[in-house]
């Protein structure tokens, strides 16, 4: 998986700099259609990864709110990230740098409901003592 990942990585990348020397216009495509598969490639992985997560959160009893309000933290940490680099790639440093603090910023309103359930637990625990 990870051969393929570098192979797709590297492809993308020679093929942006032969691109680049005869036609720059097409080098913004390049990158995005690169970045779309590798993308792809490890939405693979992760749909193996949910289905452990799933019965791991049946079995343990987690509340699934708290389970899903983490992917979503995580994933919109990715989506950012994968943002700012794309822009960051266009020529636009300081719009990538805003887009991530501003991504940040909603990751934090995101955790705060998993803090409140973590102060809920660490309540029941300490009256239940």
């Amino acid at each position: 998986m990870i051969l393929k990942l570098c192979c797709v990585a590297v492809i993308t990348a020679v093929t942006a700099v032969i691109l680049k020397a005869n036609r720059p216009e097409y080098v913004p495509m390049c990158l995005t259609a690169g970045g779309i598969l590798l993308v792809l490639t490890g939405f693979d992985y992760l749909s193996a990864s949910l289905s452990f997560i799933k019965k791991f959160t049946e079995q343990t009893g987690i509340d699934s709110s708290v389970v899903r309000t983490v992917f979503k933290a995580v994933g919109t940490g990715y989506v950012i990230e994968l943002t700012a680099g794309a822009v960051k790639d266009l020529g636009f440093d300081s719009v990538a740098d805003k887009l991530v603090m501003c991504g940040r910023f909603i990751i934090f309103a995101l955790s705060l409901p998993i803090l409140g359930s973590m102060f809920s637990a660490i309540i029941s625990l300490a009256g239940g003592a």
